[in-house]
């Protein structure tokens, strides 16, 4: 789609905010997202389903486009969206509640193009850190993320703002059992590398032409023993010594970029 055919209405009319001084949590169902990248991806996304927005003249004035004559919206101050969202976020003037997006199944997932990667999180929690690999997933043309349902941050408005919009155009997909999610990934031809500082190889002599899967564990504790032995190598970034480890996140990012870049 061209970018003018995507410079669509999200300029609207808007009524003074009534009440909405709140916790900083959604209504019950709903999602809250806050910041102008995730805020406008939100309202760009066909697949979301949009319960308000509550925002300043400024912050209606600064998204790409305009909002349907009937979107319910609020103007408010920036004291009052503050209320609205969790302590300290930069909401930017815009703040949305939304309903959640519904569940993607990895059957889903794996039935599409396996020319580009999936990461896989064993236990990431952090959800700063969640957003950003989503961010660097959308980056390099990752397929999805895949986390287990029990151990992984909920959809939010931190985990948004971090991704940058990429929440809605990464796939990720929650699943019950990660080892058992690892093996359908087998099946389907993907070769699972599994990021530890302990492995023998680096990531580049492990990577092969095809089909790939990346497993990266939480800081600190790394990969469970039973996902690590749900791999089919074990690779390590080659990074100085004189640190010890880098961030989840930032890990991520570099072993994508390394898929992005390998040689045919």
């Amino acid at each position: 789609m061209a970018k003018g055919e995507r410079k669509r209405a999200l300029r609207g009319r808007a009524g003074r905010m009534k009440g909405g001084r709140g916790s900083g949590r959604a209504t019950s169902g709903h999602v809250r997202l806050w910041g102008r990248h995730a805020v406008e991806a939100a309202l760009k996304n066909p697949d979301r389903r949009h319960r308000k927005l509550w925002a300043t003249r400024e912050g209606v004035e600064s998204l790409d486009g305009e909002l349907p004559p009937d979107f319910p919206v609020e103007y408010a101050e920036v004291t009052d969206l503050a209320r609205l969202v969790a302590r300290d976020a930069p909401h930017q003037g815009l703040v949305l509640e939304c309903e959640p997006l519904e569940d993607i199944f990895l059957d889903e997932v794996l039935d599409g193009d396996t020319g580009r990667p999936l990461v896989i999180l064993d236990q990431v929690t952090d959800p700063h850190n969640v957003g950003a690999i989503l961010r660097s997933a959308a980056a390099f043309g990752a397929a999805a993320i895949i986390t287990q349902d029990r151990h992984a941050p909920p959809e939010s408005g931190v985990v948004a703002k971090s991704a940058s919009g990429a929440l809605e155009t990464v796939p990720w997909v929650r699943v019950v059992n990660l080892a058992r999610a690892l093996d359908d990934m087998a099946e389907a031809g993907y070769w699972r590398i599994g990021l530890t500082g302990a492995g023998e190889a680096t990531l580049a002599e492990a990577l092969p032409a095809g089909p790939v899967a990346l497993v990266l564990g939480a800081e600190g504790e790394g990969m469970r023993h039973n996902i690590e032995a749900h791999c089919d190598a074990l690779a390590r970034l080659p990074i100085s010594s004189a640190i010890e480890s880098l961030n989840v996140s930032n890990a991520a990012a570099i072993a994508l970029y390394a898929v992005a870049t390998r040689q045919s």
